[in-house]
C-alpha cells in the first residue's frame, strides 16, 4: 500500500518535518527529525529509481484527480536520478550540519536552520517530480524563499547582501518562468507538461508561444547561473554557513538544469527547440565562454569560497555545452555531469567546512600549512581537486570523457581541444589550493590547529570517496544518463 503512495512521499516526508523542526525546543531534536527525513526521502528516491529503471514511467494522480485534469507527479528515469542526487545529498549534509552549524549559526536559529533546509529539499524535490508546468512554479518559490533565508544565515555581514542579491535575481527568474507558463496556459488550457507536448505542436510556431519559450529559457538561465546571469552566485557560496554552500553547489543549479532540459526537450521538443529554434547556439556561446571566463577568475580568487563558486561557473559551463549539443552523447554526457559535479563540489564544500570548523575563514593565507594540520580534510580537498579536473579514476574524468566523445561524434574536434585547454585552467586553481596546503609554512600569527571532528570528516569523506567510486563503476551514472537521453530525444529509451 505504501508503496503506492512513494512520490507523495516523496515530497510529503521533508515537507512535514520542516514545521516539525520549528515547533520543537531544542536544536539537537530538531537536528535529529531533519536527518531522519533527509534519510527517509533518500531511500524513497532510491525505491522510485529501481521501479522507472525496471518498469517504466510512472505517473501519480494527486487526490485521484486524473490527469490532465488534476496534478500528476509524473517519474521517468531523468527525474529518478536527479532525486537520488537530491536527496543523496541531503542524507549526507544533514548529518554534517549538526557541528557545523553550532560553530557557524546562532543557537537561537538552529530550529529554523534545519526548518528551511528540509523546506528548500522539498522545494527542489517537488520541482523534479511534478508533471504540472504551474507546481513547478509553486515548489521553485518554496526552495527559494528557503534559500534565501539560509543565505542570510551566515555570520559574516555579506551573508545578508548576498540574499538579497540572489533574492533580486532569483525573483527576477522566477517571474520571466511564470509569464512563460502563464502564455502556455493561455494557449493550451492546459498545464500538464505531458499534454502541453501534445497540444503545442500544431501551434508551436506561433508567437504566444515563441515568447514563452524564450521567457523560460531566460528565467531557467537566471536560475542556474548561466554566464552571464550567474553574478548571484559567488556571493552566495561564499558568505553562506558550510553545509548550506555544499548543499546548493550539488543540487540547487542542478535542478534548475533538469527543469530546462524537462521544458525544451519533453514539452517544447528536441525538434522544435534545437531545429525549428537555434536553442543549441544560444546555450552553446554563453556555455563555451563560462567555462573559461569561470575558471580564469576562480585562478584570482584569495577566499577559497569563492575559488570554487566560480569554478562552478564554469562547471555549469559544461552541463549546458554538453546539453547544446543535443546530441544522445551530449545530453547523456550532461546528465552524468550534474550528478558528477555534485560530487566533487559537495565533497570540496564540505572540506571547506572543515576548514572554517577550525581556522574560522577559508582564505588562503589562512589555509597555508595546513596539509600536516588537517590531513584528512586536505586529502579531501585534493580527490576532490582531481575530480574537478578531470583526472582518470574520478567520476570528473567520466564526464570530461563523455563530453570530448560526444564532441568528435559530431566532427567537432576544435570543441574538444577548447574543452581541454579548459581544464587545464582548473589545474591552476587547484594547484593553489594544494600548493597553499602542503608547500607554504604555518603563518606566524596563527596557532596549530587540529583535524576536524569526524562528525564532519565522515560525511566530507562519504562524498570524496564517491569520487573514486564513481569513477571507476559507471554503470548506475552512464547507463541512467544514456537512457534517458534516449527517452528525452524522442527515441523508445
Amino acid at each position: 500500500m505504501i508503496a503506492a503512495h512513494l512520490p507523495a512521499l516523496q515530497v510529503v516526508i521533508p515537507l512535514l518535518a520542516a514545521p516539525a523542526c520549528v515547533l520543537l525546543y531544542r536544536g539537537h531534536y530538531a537536528w535529529m527529525v531533519a536527518v531522519m527525513s533527509a534519510w527517509l526521502a533518500f531511500l524513497v528516491s532510491v525505491a522510485l529509481l529501481l521501479q522507472v529503471y525496471d518498469g517504466g514511467t510512472l505517473s501519480y494522480a494527486m487526490g485521484s484527480w486524473e490527469p490532465p485534469w488534476g496534478i500528476e507527479y509524473r517519474i521517468d528515469l531523468l527525474n529518478a536520478f536527479v532525486m537520488l542526487l537530491i536527496s543523496g545529498t541531503a542524507a549526507v549534509v544533514l548529518p554534517y550540519a549538526r557541528a557545523s552549524a553550532e560553530r557557524e549559526i546562532e543557537k537561537d536559529r538552529h530550529n529554523l536552520f534545519y526548518c528551511m533546509l528540509l523546506l528548500c529539499l522539498a522545494g527542489l524535490l517537488g520541482m523534479t517530480i511534478t508533471g504540472d508546468a504551474f507546481n513547478v512554479f509553486v515548489f521553485l518559490e518554496i526552495s527559494s524563499l528557503a534559500i534565501y533565508t539560509l543565505v542570510a544565515l551566515g555570520r559574516d555581514r555579506k551573508a545578508l547582501m548576498s540574499a538579497f542579491q540572489y533574492l533580486v535575481m532569483g525573483t527576477i527568474g522566477a517571474t520571466f518562468f511564470l509569464i512563460g507558463v502563464g502564455l502556455l496556459y493561455t494557449m493550451t488550457g492546459t498545464l500538464n507538461m505531458a499534454d502541453l507536448a501534445t497540444r503545442l505542436q500544431p501551434i508551436a510556431t506561433s508567437r504566444p508561444v515563441l515568447a514563452a519559450f524564450a521567457f523560460i529559457v531566460v528565467g531557467l538561465a537566471l536560475k542556474l547561473a548561466l554566464f552571464p546571469l550567474h553574478l548571484w552566485l559567488p556571493n552566495a557560496y561564499a558568505f553562506a554557513p558550510s553545509a548550506v554552500s555544499a548543499f546548493l553547489a550539488a543540487t540547487a543549479t542542478k535542478v534548475a538544469i533538469y527543469v530546462l532540459l524537462r521544458f525544451t526537450l519533453t514539452v517544447f521538443g528536441a525538434d522544435f527547440a534545437f531545429g525549428e529554434e537555434p536553442l543549441g547556439l544560444i546555450l552553446f556561446v554563453p556555455a563555451l565562454i563560462a567555462m573559461f571566463a569561470g575558471s580564469i577568475v576562480a585562478v584570482f580568487q584569495e577566499n577559497a569560497k569563492r575559488l570554487l563558486a566560480y569554478s562552478s561557473v564554469a562547471q555549469i559551463g559544461y552541463i549546458v555545452l554538453a546539453l547544446s549539443l543535443a546530441s544522445p552523447g551530449g545530453v547523456a554526457a550532461g546528465i552524468v555531469h550534474i550528478f558528477n559535479h555534485a560530487l566533487m563540489k559537495g565533497a570540496l564544500f564540505l572540506a571547506m567546512g572543515c576548514v572554517f570548523y577550525r581556522l574560522g575563514s577559508v582564505r588562503l593565507e589562512r589555509m597555508a600549512g595546513l596539509g600536516s594540520e588537517m590531513p584528512l580534510t586536505m586529502a579531501a580537498i585534493v580527490i576532490g581537486g582531481l575530480s574537478l579536473i578531470g583526472v582518470p579514476l574520478t567520476a570528473g574524468f567520466i564526464s570530461k570523457w563523455l563530453l570530448l566523445d560526444a564532441a568528435f561524434g559530431l566532427g567537432l574536434w576544435w570543441l574538444a581541444l577548447l574543452i581541454v585547454a579548459s581544464s587545464l585552467i582548473a589545474i591552476v586553481y587547484v594547484w593553489r589550493l594544494i600548493e597553499t596546503a602542503y608547500f607554504r609554512p604555518r603563518p606566524e600569527n596563527r596557532e596549530r590547529v587540529a583535524e576536524a571532528p569526524l562528525s564532519l570528516l565522515v560525511p566530507t569523506w562519504l562524498l570524496a570517496l564517491a569520487n573514486i567510486y564513481f569513477g571507476i563503476d559507471t554503470r548506475l551514472t552512464v547507463d541512467v544518463a544514456s537512457r534517458a537521453a534516449v527517452q528525452l530525444l524522442g527515441g523508445p529509451g
